[in-house]
């Protein structure tokens, strides 16, 4: 799907450890999106809220605490999205396709997590539950566990991917800080990441707790608008060149797993759509949700061949002043994951690139740029390609 929508507004919270509930991460993202944007929320048509949940807190219904961020927004249609890790991007193209049906021109989309005030354990639990239930060696593996069967069936395909892994790690802990909203300000070198130490243990071997993912809180939120809606006078406007969704088989008996074909397929066809390739892009934001998986997206982007994805980190082209920086914000690793907000996230700080107000993140000159999110073990794989408009 190529279109003629563009975002013409972000908010982005801190992401972390926080004391503010659901509510107030949902309120605080929409509110600066709105204001953003420039827009009077009584012309917003539609709310779409990214939310995975699985237990995580009590708001089973939580679409319409959107609402509280204005009084205009009442009587709005909202519904919540989810679809694993991918709930923010799956509101974002529920969007898409509602202003591309002709049923509205301005939506606000937001998406949010609350997940600190579980124990390690029990989060584990709950995003278990995005995996495959009906097969009893599946079922009982947690997500660390299912990533380091990547990481063990990459190995035993095409070599130990450890060292490019730890580099990944290395790379976004650094890229983390340059971004103020990120969890994690803390660099870690290469050989911290590499070493499996009492700070550094193993965690589902291979994989260390430098190639994971945070626990986090956040929320971040949009606002999309078409030609005909508020981003024909918008001050600031990205247009949406592309946006493709793939899904695979969520039992990973049915598929070849390392090789990403779900991945691949969306990141592919987003390229076709907006005209592009990947060596036109200026910047990517990425599902980094362990380092495994960042390396195998590396191919699935055409930046390395099958099984070389290690290319593209030491050879430095997915650094900060590479060619194809990947994961400027931090990524998963390091800026964190508060599941439903992560796709959200990445559109906001895409838009925010492609504006000139990424701060010291800032790509100077960006044009294009890729976000992919995924739900899952690369079930569910949403690529957008942003495009430059008006900053």
């Amino acid at each position: 799907m190529s279109s003629n929508i563009y975002i013409i507004g972000s908010g982005h919270t801190q992401f972390g450890r926080l004391t503010q509930n659901l509510e107030e991460l949902i309120v605080e993202s929409a509110r600066e999106a709105i204001a953003e944007a420039e827009i009077d929320p009584a012309e917003i048509d539609a709310i779409y809220l990214g939310h995975f949940n699985s237990g995580l807190v009590p708001d089973g219904f939580p679409s319409s605490l959107v609402k509280q961020a204005h009084p205009a927004l009442r009587f709005t249609p909202a519904t919540r999205c989810e679809n694993a890790c991918a709930s923010g991007a799956a509101a974002i193209f529920s969007a898409m396709n509602l202003i591309q049906a002709g049923k509205a021109r301005n939506v606000l989309v937001v998406g949010a997590e609350k997940m600190t005030h579980r124990s390690t354990p029990e989060v584990t639990t709950a995003l278990a539950g995005a995996g495959y239930q009906n097969d009893e060696r599946e079922a009982g593996l947690s997500f660390p566990q299912v990533f380091a069967l990547f990481a063990q069936v990459y190995t035993e395909r095409f070599g130990d991917p450890l060292d490019a892994m730890a580099r990944i790690g290395s790379k976004n802990h650094q890229n983390a800080m340059k971004n103020p909203l990120a969890q994690m300000h803390r660099p870690l070198t290469f050989e911290q990441c590499r070493e499996v130490t009492d700070k550094n243990p193993l965690i589902a071997p291979p994989l260390r707790l430098s190639d994971c993912s945070l626990i986090s809180d956040g929320a971040a939120a949009i606002v999309l608008s078409s030609e005909n809606g508020k981003a024909a006078s918008a001050r600031r406007r990205v247009r949406v060149a592309a946006a493709e969704h793939v899904s695979d088989f969520l039992p990973m008996s049915r598929r070849d797993f390392v090789l990403f074909e779900g991945p691949e397929r969306a990141i592919q066809q987003a390229y076709k759509a907006a005209g592009i390739t990947v060596d036109d892009l200026d910047f990517a934001e990425v599902h980094d949700c362990f380092t495994i998986a960042e390396l195998l997206i590396y191919e699935a982007m055409g930046l390395a061949p099958k099984g070389q994805g290690a290319r593209a980190i030491d050879e430095g082209s997915v650094l900060a002043d590479g060619k194809t920086p990947v994961n400027l914000s931090g990524g998963l690793k390091a800026k964190g994951h508060p599941v439903g907000a992560t796709g959200v996230s990445m559109h906001a700080l895409g838009y925010r690139q492609l504006t000139g107000q990424a701060g010291e993140m800032q790509r100077q000159g960006a044009e294009w740029g890729l976000l992919f999110n995924m739900g899952g073990a690369a079930v569910a794989n949403y690529a957008s390609i942003l495009q430059a408009d008006r900053a």
